[in-house]
């Protein structure tokens, strides 16, 4: 089969499409047929070295996919060849064909079309960890969600909303910010042309926000410490602003200044609690990812809400596709068609 092994760490045209063979199955195993791939910005980090969960190389990076069963181990009961579904691992799916753990896969949404699926498990399953796990959202409460016209900003800014939440977002363009508008969301704002901080605390007067989903870090994060109320509740899921070089020291300290903190002192004063998690580390936990999904599921199909998949690339062209991901101008999720 053709898959994108990680053999050096790198620019995209690191990622080189090679043939290797499907693995045997074993009693526990499952083989899945790849029909759409989900990227995500853990992969771009994961090929530039700097992903902590990442395995050792040579491996095959992907983290989601969607796609139909082919052949079950002996020991599987809860799956069988013809269904379809959502993987979701921590490696393995850019390539033609999964073989893993049969807990690694989950039933694909019939409501959703296979992009869709593709783009759901990590976005959707992060949003839903910081919003309603961690943070328990509640009816009425204001959000701000940053970079909210990314895979996960979009999902956040859907599930904030059928909540009954008051809605805010950052986005980088009009484009971006269309997007968001058409997803309901409250009050979108372009970062580039306007302070966050001074918007939100403007449109809230003063009062700030209860919630707020970050995952940018540096001065972001800074700021998005400020606007919240007291008894909010900031949820970090993400440092995409780091800008680390091997080779540059001076990176290694900037990238260091920028790393989300708890300052203790100042949460005491203000009074707001600071929440940090990855979905990586969770997944290892059965019971917990069994109860993430169901009550996920359950929401997205009572209030129709759908991944945005934004653009989509050949399975030729992951190198292409990273490097848009990279460039920070996508737009939803950026989905892989096999």
């Amino acid at each position: 089969m053709k898959a994108y092994i990680l053999n050096k760490h790198g620019k995209p045209t690191v990622l080189q499409q090679t043939e290797i063979p499907v693995s045997n199955l074993g009693p526990d195993q499952v083989c899945v047929n790849i029909e759409c791939i989900g990227l995500n910005y853990a992969e771009i980090m994961a090929r530039k070295g700097f992903y902590g969960w990442a395995p050792k190389m040579p491996y095959t990076l992907g983290m989601e996919a969607y796609g139909t069963i082919e052949e079950v181990g002996g020991n599987v009961s809860d799956r069988k060849v013809g269904d379809q579904v959502i993987i979701g691992t921590q490696f393995g799916c850019y390539a033609e064909k999964f073989v893993g753990h049969w807990q690694a896969t989950a039933p694909a949404i019939k409501q959703f079309t296979p992009e869709e699926n593709a783009a759901f498990f990590v976005n959707f399953s992060t949003a839903w960890v910081g919003l309603f796990e961690m943070a328990k959202l509640i009816a009425g409460e204001s959000v701000l969600i940053q970079a909210a016209a990314g895979g996960v900003g979009t999902a956040a800014v859907q599930m904030a909303k059928a909540l009954g939440c008051t809605v805010y977002g950052t986005v980088s363009n009009p484009e971006k910010e269309k997007l968001i508008q058409d997803l309901g969301i409250d009050h979108a704002i372009n970062y580039l042309e306007e302070d966050f901080e001074e918007s939100v605390k403007k449109l809230t007067d003063s009062q700030g926000v209860d919630v707020v989903q970050e995952m940018v870090g540096g001065d972001v994060f800074k700021k998005s410490v400020r606007v919240l109320k007291p008894l909010g509740r900031i949820i970090v899921m993400g440092y995409a602003s780091m800008n680390l070089k091997k080779w540059n020291p001076l990176s290694w300290y900037k990238t260091w200044q920028g790393v989300p903190k708890a300052d203790l002192m100042d949460m005491s004063k203000r009074v707001y609690s600071m929440m940090a998690f990855h979905l990586g580390y969770l997944m290892k936990d059965e019971v917990i990812m069994d109860r993430v999904l169901q009550g996920l599921s359950e929401f997205v199909i009572k209030h129709n809400l759908r991944p945005v998949v934004g653009q989509t690339f050949s399975f030729d062209e992951i190198p292409k596709a990273h490097e848009l991901m990279e460039s920070r101008k996508s737009m939803g999720k950026i989905v892989i068609t096999v």
